[in-house]
């Protein structure tokens, strides 16, 4: 198979993007248009049309077959779909006469030429596209793609694989039934999720591979759920089987002293290099949850990430290195059932084309059961296929009958060479059958009998292929059976080595191997910069060309207005605070990416990190041009609308490198809602689970301004919950997740520069602001930021008199400065205000530290604008009193079913509330 490279130049052809003002003559770091050259209009051939013209009526019964075809396809291993009617293919309807000879040249694309009698085309067609593969093409986005998918399907059914193929495909599905067989054998109780029935995807992967080596694809990467994982895993990815087995006796698949309480053995991964015909190919297999389809956004991030790292494709300085997806490959393996029902599917699916999302097109495997749990088809989607999600986009499927593993290594050759081609996406659907229930120790005839009588009387995939292949002379049953004894007894010797294996540390290798496991206490990082060297990042953060218009407004509110704080050293709002740490830490060898729905101005148009020229629509991002030689850049993704499949993409791009600074901020704090499953999954837990380190930040906005229920909180809640921060003993740094909420300019700064200061990775929530943006009180000063600052967990009090302080009141975010305001107005100089800047880890020294300034204090209250049964007060009021040996008072909003209230009266009502009981104590 040619390289990408190759077979672009060959054609002629790359996809186009379909937008035409996502443009900028610097450049947008993170998408090279170079990379997406102008679409070449097409053509088909003038004799080739002349003769679809002077024999239409044919060439209307060819675009049928093309086109509905695969209703009468024998795609199903079990014989139980019925075969749509199919009108459309129907000669008559065409006025085609049965005594007539025709022509197929130029029309069909068969190996057997000449003049043909009407019943001989029909069977020639039906040969074609009504076999054991049938293809779905019609609906693709241009008449290249139509016609060259159609002529190379047709050339495929005379593609022949040699003996020596077939005997390797024999080989590596009786063994992955073997495998299937031993576990049964060995470990009665396990669910493993066999292979059994969808063994031809063992002959899937093991042709994947070797088309990746010779298209000089250096590094593939997959998501795959349950189902099969362990013989993709035993079979081909060299994973340890001792290790495995391991597992499935109860020990922890990594060493004793690993930080990690492991996941179980259906969602084992592996990081390996193969190697074929002498070249190595790296193969990551991501870790997956058990929510099914959770782990393909993911593992679409990381390949962008792995992009990233080897700067090739939208990360490329050269031409050369310039094509996406040259270099890595993305493979999805979906379930049939999942795959129509999980909105996560839509979602990624709709980021292949987008700028700052694209990775050059995935590999998608559907191993079709033709059943969920206990679930059929029937009743288990709408349309016909489980895979008729793929035409939204524009992406072809190849359906196979799994019975047949040498078509499924065909409809992949096919497939490969239609991404390498045209760099999309393109699925293959596997149809199949499951020969257990969901797990083995279910029995799927409580609630489909009549599916089971079929599967039970059926015999295996690989025992019917190698008596196929012995009926043809191709292969002797003796070598099979003596090479899967062979097999076995290697089991066997595994299964005795169990119990003694030593797993091996594999995480924290490679580009990670300079970081470490997070300590056990709270660390302390100087996150300061000079000053001058600020000074210079924000004067060149709102830098533009000479011939660039930029909006009037901005002129004034954002450029001369960030100018003029510069220029006095104080009254840094947050924008500012915020460019200037992405600089330095882009001067110090990091690459940051800013992704969201419109993070480029900002939901609160505060940011502006991505200019657009009034006159031209171009695009222009400032702190990409600090430097003439500049080596490490900004890359503002501005994201669909989307959060799951979004936030997981991030979080993906944040496993691969620990040298990005990755951050996704959602537009309001509430709506990470929709990313629930990947926060669960994998932001909170992915390190407890798997050793990943992540140092994704969340950006939240967060804050009670009368926006209504979903415009108010970021559900500090959860994430306070999901942390394993300990009420009854002191945090250290190896706590899964930071939550921090803060109140100052300064503090944001150096919490983005610790992410990638520390030498260790930790999730960052931040419960961002939204009206503290633009305060003129929540602004900081450029010493607040020089060398030997840092983040302070906690702020004291430093206008109240300690000795005349007889009530503290404790609080976080921008409730701080409401609280403040009151206490001037009442004059209360007998209160002091302490702010939590970050609640987990808990900082239980700092905070006795602070109060313990506060001699004569005899009440402690803890002040929220959330209600009760919300925001820190659960998590607060424990520790305290466990850590810091302080009894809380609780002053704030009473128990609530919503995060807040709609009525803009009720809300002030709400707030007079909170400052009376805060201060009547």
């Amino acid at each position: 198979m040619l390289s990408r490279s190759a077979f672009l130049k060959s054609t002629g052809f790359i996809h186009r993007l379909p937008r035409s003002l996502y443009h900028a003559k610097t450049g947008i770091y993170g998408y090279k248009p170079a990379a997406q050259q102008t679409l070449q209009e097409f053509k088909v051939d003038r004799e080739v049309l002349s003769k679809r013209i002077e024999n239409a009526a044919l060439s209307q019964l060819v675009e049928a077959y093309r086109s509905h075809g695969h209703k009468k396809a024998k795609i199903d291993p079990l014989g139980l779909q019925v075969p749509s009617p199919t009108p459309e293919l129907n000669p008559e309807l065409y006025g085609l006469c049965s005594t007539s000879k025709f022509d197929l040249s130029g029309i069909l694309n068969t190996a057997d030429k000449g003049s043909k009698s009407l019943d001989e085309v029909i069977s020639a067609l039906e040969s074609i596209y009504c076999g054991a593969t049938s293809a779905e093409c019609s609906h693709l986005e241009t008449l290249e793609e139509r016609e060259w998918f159609a002529q190379k399907f047709e050339e495929s059914r005379s593609w022949q694989l040699t003996d020596s193929e077939k005997i390797e495909i024999a080989k590596l599905i009786a063994k992955s039934q073997s495998f299937d067989n031993f576990l049964a054998t060995k470990f009665t109780t396990l669910k493993r999720y066999s292979g059994e029935g969808a063994e031809s995807m063992i002959a899937f992967f093991n042709e994947l591979f070797k088309l990746s080596s010779n298209s000089n694809i250096e590094q593939v990467m997959i998501a795959i759920a349950h189902r099969g994982r362990l013989n993709l895993l035993s079979g081909l990815l060299d994973y340890p089987k001792a290790l495995m087995f391991r597992k499935m006796r109860g020990k922890t698949e990594y060493p004793e002293s690993a930080p990690s309480t492991g996941d179980v053995v259906s969602h084992l991964y592996q990081s390996v290099d193969l190697q074929y015909e002498g070249k190595s190919l790296h193969v990551s297999l991501i870790p997956n949850p058990s929510h099914l389809e959770a782990n393909v956004p993911v593992v679409i991030g990381k390949v962008r990430g792995r992009q990233q790292t080897l700067a090739e494709g939208d990360y490329s300085a050269s031409e050369q290195e310039s094509i996406v997806g040259q270099k890595v490959l993305c493979v999805q393996v979906h379930g049939d059932a999942a795959i129509s029902a999980q909105g996560v599917i839509q979602e990624s699916l709709g980021l292949w084309n987008l700028p700052h999302f694209r990775v050059g097109g995935s590999i998608h495997l559907v191993i079709n059961n033709q059943l969920g749990f206990t679930t059929p088809a029937e009743q288990g989607r709408s349309s016909l296929y489980s895979t008729d999600i793929a035409k939204s986009n524009g992406f072809p499927i190849l359906h196979v009958n799994g019975d047949h593993p040498e078509e499924v290594v065909k409809a992949l050759r096919l497939a490969m060479s239609y991404r390498q081609t045209f760099g999309k996406d393109v699925f293959v659907d596997l149809i199949c059958f499951r020969r257990w229930g969901h797990n083995e120790l279910d029995d799927p005839s409580f609630t489909n009998p009549g599916l089971y009588s079929i599967i039970g009387s059926k015999p295996s995939v690989p025992d019917s292929y190698v008596q196929k292949l012995s009926e043809e002379g191709i292969l002797d049953k003796e070598t099979i059976s003596k090479e899967v004894s062979t097999y076995y007894e290697a089991l066997n010797n595994s299964l005795k080595e169990a119990d003694t294996h030593e797993p091996k540390q594999f995480h924290l290798q490679a580009h990670w191997k300079d970081l470490v496991d997070a300590p056990s206490h709270i660390s302390t990082w100087d996150t300061g910069v000079d000053q001058e060297l600020l000074r210079f990042i924000a004067a060149k953060s709102v830098q533009v060309p000479e011939d660039f218009k930029v909006h009037s407004t901005l002129l004034k509110s954002h450029i001369g207005s960030r100018l003029k704080k510069l220029e006095e050293g104080a009254g840094v709002d947050w924008a500012t605070s915020e460019a200037m740490a992405i600089g330095s830490l882009m001067t110090q060898g990091f690459n940051v990416r800013l992704c969201g729905q419109d993070v480029g101005r900002g939901t609160f148009s505060h940011r502006h990190a991505m200019l657009v020229d009034q006159n031209t629509d171009q695009l222009h991002v400032p702190l990409n041009c600090i430097y003439s030689d500049q080596k490490h850049f900004l890359e503002v993704a501005n994201s669909p609308l989307s959060e799951e499949a979004v936030l997981a993409f991030e979080y993906g791009m944040s496993i691969e490198n620990p040298h990005s600074l990755i951050v996704w901020e959602a537009q309001f704090g509430d709506f990470y809602n929709g990313a629930q499953i990947m926060i669960d999954t994998y932001v909170t837990s992915g390190e407890v689970k798997w050793l990943l380190q992540s140092g994704l930040v969340m950006m939240l906005p967060h804050g009670y301004d009368g926006a209504g229920p979903e415009h108010s909180s970021c559900h500090m809640e959860r994430f306070l919950q999901s942390c394993d921060s300990k009420e009854d003993g002191i945090d250290g740094d190896n706590i899964n997740i930071q939550l921090a909420h803060p109140t100052t300019p300064a503090q944001y700064f150096h919490l983005l520069r610790r992410q990638m200061i520390r030498n260790f990775r930790k999730p960052l929530i931040i419960a961002s602001p939204k009206v503290l943006l633009r305060l003129p009180a929540a602004t900081s000063s450029l010493s607040e930021m020089a060398p030997g600052t840092s983040f302070q967990p906690v702020i004291g009090d430093q206008q109240a008199d300690p000795n005349k302080v007889d009530k503290v009141i404790v609080c976080c975010g921008k409730h701080y400065y409401t609280l403040v305001n009151e206490r001037q107005r009442l004059q209360a100089d007998n209160i002091a205000i302490v702010r939590i800047e970050q609640l987990c880890p808990f900082p239980a020294e700092e905070i006795q530290l602070n109060l313990s300034k506060f001699k004569n204090a005899k009440k402690f209250v803890w002040s929220q604008e959330e209600h009760q049964n919300m925001g820190a007060w659960f998590f607060v009021a424990p520790r305290f009193a466990n850590l810091v040996g302080c009894n809380l008072t609780y002053a704030g909003r009473q128990n609530l079913g919503t995060p807040a209230v709609g009525v803009g009266q009720i809300h002030q009502a709400e707030v007079k509330m909170i400052m009376e009981n805060t201060f009547s104590f």
